[in-house]
């Protein structure tokens, strides 16, 4: 029996960094990791995907060059290319990583599948073979999710593709076909749609994103529309069916029974936590009927000293969360603090263009009974992409009208993202729309535009209830 200050179960975005400064701090730390440093986004999540969307941009571009004037032609689409592009990025960013935890002093890094024996007992079998025995006061858990396949007929058999497996895959679907309409069915369909590929995506829900505004979510199907991608929303998947070389997709559309033939299957209907492999009951842990990991707001579980953070507790499911989860958790540790995971939660889908959130929707701000005033603007209406030549998308901020605080906001544009973290830290520090309504922003800048966006306001163009 090993004995430790602290056990870290997984090497991802929240529990590499953890273990890390645990370690630096003087605890003697062991991290556990089944597989590969980095977890979900940097091996199979972001860095691949948004690498690959990078070169599906490119390809974009050269499509449109004619509107800026150039006189270019796309000659092949190099799929083998550009998957090795993402797999010496993804080598970058995991070797790195790995490269820095094995430098660290009172760090020990574990290959293996981690599980509890006891609440401060952790059995690993070694991928090495073999099984050690570890005990620490303090066990933190960051295992993450894994993919969820829906329960269809024929399903198992139709030799579907994951997120994972189809960023592998070196030829270019002819048709693929997407089951699923959150943020990497529409990610993916993009991409691919754009590598020349025809593309269907069976949405279940009545609308696209149905977690945002109408006006945001008809808006992204309009520009994925405007790509030639077919999305056929309220379809709920039967059957699947090989016959040689494509796969026959049966779907219900209400009392409707249809059906499509497609050459590839990716399957993104979402997601399931990495916690049935830790005995939990063992320790004492709880979870929710789904699996997640239930934690209070200082990210300890029902187990006093075991701890849970990133992806495999529920919630949002963001890289980001889990970084920021590892960093609350430092405060309260290493400093005696009394940090909450009360926080505002932005997020960004890489669609072209992004899509950028945070804080309240304006449906959510009228069901809490906010008196609100709500700003829409155009890309059209925006300089900046007035003269880069892309006008998609709009801006959106929700305000409540009594102290003109910001309370959520959209940005689907170019850069939305980075757009978005400008409103983020104005809600952070109580910066209301007037300040930012009046400032100074360099021009000409996306940014800029936000000087427009609250001058709807004084148009009398706003929406006030």
């Amino acid at each position: 029996m090993k004995i430790y200050d602290a056990i870290v179960i997984g090497s991802g975005q929240g529990g590499t960094p953890l273990a890390k400064k645990l370690a630096k701090a003087g605890w003697k730390t062991a991290l556990v990791e089944k597989s590969y440093v980095g977890g979900t986004c940097v091996n199979v999540g972001c860095t691949p995907s948004k690498t690959m969307i990078a070169s599906a941009k490119a390809i974009h571009t050269i499509r449109r060059a004619k509107e800026w004037g150039l006189i270019a032609e796309l000659k092949e689409i190099d799929i083998k290319a550009i998957i090795k592009r993402k797999s010496d990025v993804v080598d970058l960013f995991r070797d790195s990583a790995q490269d820095g935890l094995e430098a660290t002093d009172n760090l020990e890094l574990i290959w293996g599948q981690a599980s509890f024996r006891e609440r401060n007992v952790i059995e690993t079998k070694l991928n090495s073979g073999g099984i050690s025995l570890m005990k620490a006061s303090k066990i933190f858990i960051s295992t993450g999710t894994k993919q969820d396949i829906p329960d269809i007929a024929g399903i198992a058999e139709s030799g579907y593709l994951t997120s994972t497996t189809l960023m592998d895959l070196k030829e270019i679907p002819a048709h693929l076909l997407i089951i699923g309409g959150g943020y990497i069915a529409l990610e993916f369909g993009q991409m691919y749609r754009r590598f020349g590929s025809d593309v269907t995506i069976l949405n279940l829900g009545d609308r696209l994103l149905d977690q945002e505004d109408t006006d945001i979510s008809d808006e992204v199907k309009k520009l994925l529309e405007l790509e030639g991608i077919r999305i056929i929303c309220r379809a709920e998947t039967r059957a699947v069916v090989r016959d040689g070389d494509e796969l026959k997709v049966s779907f219900e559309v209400g009392p409707e029974l249809r059906s499509v033939s497609c050459s590839h299957l990716l399957v993104a209907a979402g997601r399931l936590p990495n916690s049935m492999d830790l005995n939990l009951p063992s320790a004492g842990v709880k979870t929710d009927d789904q699996g997640y990991i239930i934690v209070n707001e200082y990210l300890e579980t029902s187990a006093e000293g075991i701890y849970a953070i990133g992806d495999v507790k529920g919630g949002p499911e963001f890289t980001h969360v889990a970084y920021n989860d590892h960093l609350i958790l430092l405060r309260n540790l290493l400093r005696g603090e009394k940090q909450s995971t009360e926080r505002l939660v932005p997020y960004c889908m890489f669609i072209d263009p992004q899509l950028g959130r945070i804080g309240m929707t304006e449906a959510e701000a009228r069901a809490k009974g906010f008196n609100i005033k709500v700003a829409c603007m155009p890309m059209s209406r925006v300089a900046r992409a007035i003269e880069t030549g892309d006008e998609r998308g709009l801006m959106k901020a929700v305000v409540d009208a009594g102290t003109g605080q910001i309370l959520g906001a959209a940005i689907l544009g170019e850069e939305g993202g980075e757009v978005m973290s400008v409103l983020q830290m104005a809600m952070l520090g109580k910066i209301d729309y007037s300040t930012i309504r009046n400032m100074m922003f360099a021009h000409p800048l996306y940014a800029e535009s936000l000087n427009n966006l609250f001058m709807e306001f004084d148009d009398d163009r706003s929406d006030a209830s």
